[in-house]
């Protein structure tokens, strides 16, 4: 099988858009700007909501579904958030097609909607709305809500995964009689971003909050977990809002306190998309295709047979089926490619493309020594061994890969973190080394335009737990307490 992608040396956003393609990920669709997510594309997907999605429902929330069609007059409620989003928004004028005599199909103009309505952009109005009727006391409190959604973004400009007009995420909503409480559901759920991201996806991150300028649309608070691809850029992984009572007050959910007083109800919301796919991708994969880590592959472990005869055929396929019952006991997930269709070579090649972690071969030999080979894609080793004792020799190299891929990772992510003090350092470290730039920063809006508009570069958060220290901004040489974590970015 001839792969064909170009090297990440070459050009990493090409390697990326062929990687994409040739492991059957996702394609361009007929409607511009958004995607096919292929079967083995979403395997992956699925993987990864069905880990969050126990992790969702470990810390007490459930799962709802709200409209795919929004009231225009929701977003004027919310002076800030409609300001965010306004740009985006796809925008149902009429609700009837009509044949105009000559065969063409046309909108029909007299089926004009009464009020326009914004295809979902991100549900926090149509949710508060319905919020309203669901809460009157302290008693109905806390609502803890999460749905898994498409929404749309009417993006210009676009790449499969990481920016598309629709994709596919989980939003969490939360209401609290507290803001305490509320502050301590978006910080948990920051959380179980960040354990879910580097436990399941092998991928370090930085847990952090973001500026004012860069916060969610209609937050007081916004944390963030940023991650690092291999061509040195951060990606925004995952973040988690504290919205105050702007909602609340925007749509008049208010409840009856234990004190009996009248109070608006305090808010969260939080969300991760497809966007972590294109994560997944560009932070552990290499020039020969996918690299997964094994708590997210679709197929963990792929056998792969030689043989000359059919009575070898047999003996092989009996091994395997033995190889795949023990491997079901263990809960890990085989395929057996028995296709006579193509050579071994070309299945070696197809399934280093899309990444299955490891790579049994059996043949002749192997049977006549009890051996199998066994091959890693993430090292791209292989060894022989017997075949006795194998599936759990197999269960704990899957442990060892997982933690082999993360550590990997976080030893780049430390190795592209570096620690300046003046503007020149900042600037000469940007365009050669890239990755995550520690610098200290005045706190202005002003001075943060500035860095972006002469470098691209943007602040990607206030590291949580930042350590406290004495310095100057880079720029203005103002007076700063801590420093902040600057990258180009995705």
């Amino acid at each position: 099988m001839s792969k064909g992608i170009t090297s990440r040396a070459e050009d990493y956003s090409q390697w990326y858009n062929e990687l994409v393609d040739k492991a059957d990920l996702a394609e361009h669709s007929a409607v511009r700007g958004c995607m096919v997510i292929k079967p083995y594309g979403f395997a992956i997907w699925e993987k990864m909501q069905a880990a969050l999605d126990k992790m969702f429902k470990d810390t007490g929330h459930s799962n709802a579904y709200f409209p795919l069609f929004i009231p225009k007059s929701f977003f004027s409620k919310e002076a800030s958030h409609v300001e965010g989003f306004a740009t985006e928004c796809a925008v149902v004028t009429h609700y009837r097609l009509k044949n105009d005599g000559t065969g063409q199909i046309i909108v029909d103009e007299e089926a004009r909607l009464e009020e326009e309505l914004i295809v979902r952009p991100t549900s926090e109005t149509i949710i508060w709305n319905t919020y309203r009727g669901w809460i009157e006391s302290y008693r109905d409190l806390p609502i803890l809500v999460n749905q898994w959604a498409n929404v749309v973004r009417w993006e210009m400009r676009t790449r499969l995964f990481l920016r598309t007009a629709e994709f596919l995420w989980q939003e969490g909503h939360t209401a609290h009689a507290t803001s305490e409480e509320a502050v301590a559901e978006a910080e948990q759920m920051l959380d179980v971003y960040g354990t879910f991201a580097e436990q399941w996806m092998a991928l370090p991150v930085i847990r952090g909050k973001k500026t004012e300028s860069e916060r969610f649309a209609g937050a007081v608070d916004t944390y963030c977990i940023e991650a690092l691809m291999q061509d040195g850029k951060a990606l925004q992984a995952g973040t988690s809002h504290f919205l105050g009572q702007n909602f609340a007050k925007a749509f008049d959910v208010k409840f009856t306190s234990k004190e009996g007083k009248l109070e608006h109800v305090w808010a969260t919301s939080w969300g991760v998309s497809t966007r972590l796919m294109g994560a997944l991708i560009m932070a552990h994969s290499d020039d020969a295709g996918l690299v997964l880590p094994p708590m997210l592959a679709p197929i963990q472990v792929v056998i792969v047979p030689i043989y000359k005869t059919e009575e070898e055929k047999r003996e092989i396929d009996q091994l395997v089926d033995e190889l795949m019952a023990a491997g079901k006991q263990k809960d890990i997930s085989m395929k057996f490619d028995d296709r006579d269709t193509h050579r071994p070579g070309f299945k070696f090649a197809e399934w280093e493309l899309k990444g299955v972690p490891v790579r049994l071969t059996i043949g002749a030999r192997d049977l006549k020594n009890g051996t199998v080979e066994v091959a890693r894609r993430d090292q791209q080793t292989k060894e022989t061994v017997s075949k006795e004792g194998l599936i759990d020799r197999i269960e704990k190299l899957l442990e060892d890969i997982q933690q082999a891929i993360f550590d990997k990772a976080l030893a780049f992510q430390n190795e592209k973190t570096t620690e300046v003090n003046s503007y020149d350092e900042f600037k000469e470290v940007l365009e050669k080394k890239g990755g995550f730039v520690s610098a200290h920063w005045d706190g202005t809006p002003e001075t943060e335009k500035r860095i972006k508009d002469e470098t691209k570069a943007t602040i990607r958060c206030i590291p949580i737990n930042n350590k406290q220290e004495a310095g100057t901004c880079i720029l203005t040489g103002k007076p700063s307490t801590q420093r902040v974590l600057f990258a180009k970015a995705y």
